[in-house]
């Protein structure tokens, strides 16, 4: 082990790509330098952590949280959602650009929100930019400042200042993006599905399903899909609740078609069948959908049509959950829970925590560029999650680190307890309490 060592974790339960294995992790400027035997020699001068039993695994990554700053920071901001994710082992989050006023539509405002990010940061933070109707010449400029590629929404997503793309501005802002090699990350429900549907106002929770139908998502991602083969562009699609679209990506793929897909701790944990009236803290959209549909989406897990689970945290002050599934904001905030929550359902439908890794760490890693991120191997960054997954806790809103405590899990009990999160070495939580303020902004550098 080399001289220059600072720290060395050790646990008998390392999560590494080559499986899991007792180990020694050694730390040296922030870099895993290192993956050793579990009792190799600690150099003189370094800090040995030992975890005893408890799982070493490397940082979580999401690349699908709404911080709504600058804007709307009575919703939520960097301080109070970094610290949210730190406490739930995520050491990289990626900002949405919608939700914070501006939006991240130009260079100039991506500019004002790093300002506002930066020094607030307890995990690193990087940024997507987003395609509207009127900011095509937008685009190259956004990338050449470091976005990790762009949003767009093919319905109306609920902010004025944030309008959806039609099929014709899908195609030219695709054009564009695929030009240069970026990657569009995409909110697939179609809009004539969702204006043919029945709307109805009121607390149940059958009438909002409904409203949301499963063709909407189905029409809007063939639609993508023709649209990113005719183009050869690299597409995304986002926060995946609809089984019934898993078909048609899986044969999407086989063809080589550059499509990647995600779905959400909500979507995977949480049934329609156990939405309670009024209970609108469950809102979002596309909607939590039956038992059934979400069976098929851990198969389509387990089989690589979908890549990744992130939060799509989306918070709101209280007063948005209203009891009224019509009116009420649609989101749901997990990003301290999404770890446990996830391997909570995993375990029970015989999943191991070398999977939830590569979910929920590797492949968002993958999928925004972030070589330095999601995987314990030598030249990563030192970002770790420190997890008991054989403990229990019950889920009290009281505890959450973000700024409003509206959650779908409170009250539930969930396996795993993450017992502290570390980014390039340093510990940045321990046992659910955040510390200060060392995360980085981070800009895509290929």
């Amino acid at each position: 082990m080399s001289d220059d060592v600072e720290l060395v974790l050790r646990s008998t339960r390392v999560i590494t790509p080559g499986g899991t294995r007792a180990a020694s992790v050694a730390v040296a400027a922030g870099k895993i330098v290192a993956v050793l035997p579990h009792e190799a020699e600690v150099p003189a001068g370094a800090r040995l952590e030992d975890f005893g039993d408890d799982v070493l695994l490397p940082g979580l990554v999401d690349t699908h949280v709404h911080v709504n700053d600058p804007g709307r920071t009575e919703w939520e901001g960097f301080w109070t959602a970094t610290r949210a994710a730190a406490a739930g082992g995520i050491t990289t989050i990626l900002d949405m650009p919608l939700n914070s006023l501006p939006p991240t539509t130009t260079v100039d405002h991506l500019r004002i929100k790093q300002d506002v990010a930066r020094g607030k940061a307890h995990v690193d933070v990087g940024f997507w930019g987003g395609a509207l109707p009127d900011n095509v010449k937008d685009l190259r400029p956004l990338h050449d400042a470091g976005v990790y590629g762009f949003k767009c929404f093919l319905s109306p997503s609920g902010v004025d200042e944030f309008p959806e793309l039609d099929q014709e501005q899908l195609a030219t802002s695709l054009a564009e993006i695929t030009g240069f090699g970026g990657l569009m990350i995409v909110h697939a429900e179609d809009p004539h599905h969702l204006e043919s549907a029945p709307q109805k106002n009121g607390p149940k929770y059958a009438d909002f399903l409904a409203s949301r139908p499963r063709d909407a998502e189905n029409t809007a991602i063939e639609n993508l899909i023709a649209q990113a083969k005719r183009l050869n562009a690299r597409v995304h699609v986002l926060h995946l609740s609809s089984s019934d679209a898993l078909p048609l990506i899986a044969a999407a793929k086989a063809e080589g078609v550059r499509i990647t897909v995600e779905s959400c701790p909500h979507y995977l944990t949480l049934t329609a069948e156990e939405v309670p009236d009024g209970a609108s803290e469950f809102k979002c959209c596309p909607p939590i959908r039956e038992a059934a549909n979400q069976d098929l989406l851990w198969d389509a897990l387990a089989a690589g049509t979908i890549d990744c689970i992130v939060s799509d945290h989306s918070p709101s002050t209280a007063d948005l959950k209203t009891g009224d599934f019509a009116t009420a904001w649609g989101g749901i905030s997990s990003l301290q829970l999404g770890l446990p929550a996830i391997w909570t359902e995993a375990r029970k439908r015989g999943h191991n925590l070398e999977e939830v890794t590569r979910w929920m760490s590797t492949a968002p890693a993958a999928l925004a560029g972030l070589a330095a991120k999601g995987a314990i191997e030598a030249g990563r960054d030192a970002d770790f999650a420190v997890l008991a997954p054989e403990e229990t806790f019950t889920v009290d809103p009281a505890h959450l680190h973000h700024r409003n405590q509206v959650t779908a899990y409170a009250g539930k009990t969930l396996h795993g307890v993450v017992k502290s999160t570390w980014l390039r070495g340093t510990q940045i939580a321990d046992h659910g309490t955040p510390t200060g303020p060392t995360g980085r902004l981070l800009e895509r550098q290929n």
